[in-house]
C-alpha cells in the first residue's frame, strides 16, 4: 500500500483529486434515474477465540426512482429474503420463515431507505450509494480519501481509493470514464474487536433496465404468515464481540 500511495503522488494525483472522484461517483449514482445491479458481498464475525468466519450472500437491486425499489437476497446458507417499495408501501418476506411484514410508507426511495435502515434497523448495506443525495452524504461523512493507483486489476480501468469516516476505514475502486461506478468496496471496522471487515464486488450494472410494475409489487406467498415489522428479518447490527458463529448470521 505504501508503494502505491508514493506511485500515486509521483503521478501528480492529490487528496483533492481522490475526493472528486469520490464525490463524482456519489453524485452519478445520485442522478440515475433507473438502474440494476449485482452485489457480492461477504462479511465476517469474529469468534471468542478472535478467529474469524467469513459469511456470503448475493444481492441484486434493481431501483427506480422516485418510489420504486426492489432488492433480493441470498445469503451463503441458501436462504433468501426480497425488499419491495411500491411508492406507498414496503414489505419485507423471509423464504426461511415463511414470513412477511408491510409498513405503510409514502414518499420515495431515498425516505424508505432511511425509514428501512435507521427507523426499523434493517439491514442493507451500502444503502447510502444509492440515495439521491448519495454525494453530499459522503461529503459529510468522508474525513479522509487519498488516491491509490489507477488499475484495470478487476477487469476494467478503475481508480483505487482509500478513506476514513468516524467510525469506518475504507477502499473503493471506481471505473474509469463517463460512468463513475463502484467496482469493489471494502470496509474496515478498527474500533470493534478483530477489526473485521465488509466487502462487496458489483457486477451486471444496467443503467436502463426499463422494469415492469410487476417487479414492484408484492404479494404475499401462499401459506406465508404475516408478523410484525421489526421481527421480519435479521438485524443490521453486528452481534457482540466474541458471539460463536451462526448459520446465516449477519454483519
Amino acid at each position: 500500500m505504501t508503494v502505491g500511495l508514493c506511485e500515486a503522488q509521483e503521478a501528480g494525483r492529490s487528496p483533492s483529486d481522490a475526493r472528486a472522484l469520490l464525490l463524482g461517483m456519489g453524485e452519478f449514482l445520485g442522478k440515475t434515474q433507473q438502474l440494476s445491479v449485482t452485489v457480492r458481498a461477504a462479511y465476517d464475525t469474529v469468534q471468542a477465540s478472535g478467529q474469524k468466519v467469513e459469511w456470503n450472500e448475493v444481492r441484486t437491486l434493481t431501483l427506480s426512482r422516485p418510489d420504486r425499489l426492489r432488492v433480493e437476497s441470498e445469503r451463503s446458507n441458501g436462504t433468501r429474503s426480497v425488499v419491495v417499495f411500491d411508492g406507498e408501501e414496503i414489505s419485507t418476506f423471509d423464504e426461511s420463515g415463511r414470513v412477511y411484514a408491510q409498513a405503510a410508507q409514502p414518499g420515495g426511495v431515498d425516505e424508505t431507505l432511511v425509514y428501512f435502515v435507521r427507523d426499523l434497523g434493517m439491514r442493507l448495506p451500502l444503502a447510502v450509494l444509492f440515495v439521491s443525495r448519495a454525494a453530499s452524504e459522503l461529503e459529510r461523512r468522508v474525513r479522509a480519501v487519498e488516491y491509490v493507483e489507477r488499475t484495470g486489476i478487476l477487469g476494467a480501468p478503475a481508480h483505487h481509493l482509500i478513506g476514513r469516516t468516524d467510525t469506518v476505514n475504507f477502499q473503493v475502486w471506481i471505473s474509469d470514464g463517463e460512468q463513475p461506478l463502484p467496482q469493489r468496496i471494502v470496509l474496515t471496522y478498527p474500533a470493534a474487536p478483530g477489526q473485521p471487515q465488509f466487502r462487496a464486488e458489483f457486477s451486471a450494472w444496467n443503467l436502463a433496465p426499463q422494469p415492469a410494475d410487476a417487479l414492484f409489487t408484492f404479494t404475499p406467498p401462499a401459506a406465508a404468515s404475516k408478523i410484525p415489522f421489526a421481527a421480519a428479518l435479521p438485524r443490521y447490527a453486528p452481534g457482540p464481540a466474541g458471539a460463536p458463529a451462526k448459520k446465516g448470521a449477519t454483519r
